[in-house]
């Protein structure tokens, strides 16, 4: 568990140069539940990654990072590690998964970093052995850092703030630095909220896991839903998992795109796959809760898969 005082420190670290994110509810008066998104899609790079990659920096040995950076990502963690460095002037590169989306790889060249593209297999090793040939410096985590956790954890301070007793939480789940640090501050403040991680169907190793009682892979059908979903679980995060969480729940690829489109229709605001999952979850029968609080964990999607989804159907 990521301790209260450094979430908090992480808080202040924040201040003034992440956004504290709105916390709305769901314009969706058919369901007499009350729905919440928390609209980390609209921070300066569409993702929540921003808080977390402020903290990193923050707390890393300034004589080393001053070399520069590198990290591994499919692009929002990527984006924040590239917004950090380019206020500090610092080198930095970004490894990412062959066929990435284009939205994010723009994104990243925007912000003044390189990216090289390689396998998914090849990404995946460079996250968990934290090196890649060809690639110097510092390298921070997406994910299993405690200090990227702890700034993460500042949503559920936020949340707090606006909605004292949420009785469901829903996370997107990819490496699961995002629900281990929410997590961590709900346990420490109001531990009666039932915080689930949530995947889409086609990768969802975290279900597989908590359901056989230990570590699992999983096969991993690739979808529009790029920020969340792999093969497997990182070791370090396996335990966390268990610590914190209530369970594990899934929605499929179809009801996250019916998800997402519901958000941008009735709300007027566009997540990302992985973002929409947590508002599937919560559309779906499997929450038994009257204030369900679902994270919107980011906004890049490509534009012309969100055109082919609003298009998809005139269903609302």
């Amino acid at each position: 568990m990521i301790p209260l005082e450094d979430i908090r420190a992480a808080q202040r670290a924040i201040q003034g140069k992440a956004l504290r994110t709105p916390l709305v509810r769901l314009n969706y008066p058919e369901d007499a539940r009350e729905i919440y998104l928390k609209l980390e899609n609209l921070q300066p790079i569409a993702s929540f990654k921003i808080r977390g990659a402020i903290n990193a920096f923050r707390l890393a040995d300034p004589a080393e990072i001053q070399k520069g950076v590198f990290t591994a990502s499919a692009g929002n963690w990527a984006q924040g590690v590239a917004w950090v460095a380019r206020e500090r002037n610092i080198p930095c590169t970004i490894i990412v998964p062959e066929h990435a989306p284009e939205t994010k790889l723009a994104a990243i060249e925007r912000l003044g970093a390189r990216h090289i593209g390689v396998p998914y297999e090849a990404w995946w090793q460079c996250m968990t052995e934290r090196r890649f040939d060809g690639a110097d410096g510092t390298f921070l985590h997406p994910v299993e850092d405690e200090p990227v956790m702890a700034g993460n954890g500042t949503i559920a301070l936020e949340i707090l703030e606006d909605l004292p007793e949420p009785d469901v939480v829903l996370i997107p789940w990819g490496g699961g630095g995002l629900a281990s640090g929410i997590a961590s501050g709900f346990r420490q403040l109001h531990p009666d909220s039932r915080v689930y991680g949530v995947e889409v169907e086609t990768a969802a190793p975290l279900s597989a896991s908590l359901t056989a009682g230990e570590m699992t892979s999983v096969e991993r059908k690739p979808s529009f839903i790029d920020g969340i979903g792999s093969g497997g679980l990182l070791p370090k995060m396996w335990p966390l998992a268990q610590e914190l969480l209530t369970g594990a729940l899934t929605a499929s690829v179809q009801d996250i795109e019916n998800a997402l489109r519901l958000v941008v229709e009735r709300n007027r605001v566009v997540p990302e796959g992985a973002g929409a999952c947590s508002v599937a979850v919560a559309l779906s029968e499997k929450v038994d809760a009257q204030k369900i609080v679902c994270i919107v964990s980011g906004g890049n999607i490509d534009t012309d898969t969100l055109v082919k989804i609003l298009r998809s159907s005139d269903e609302v």
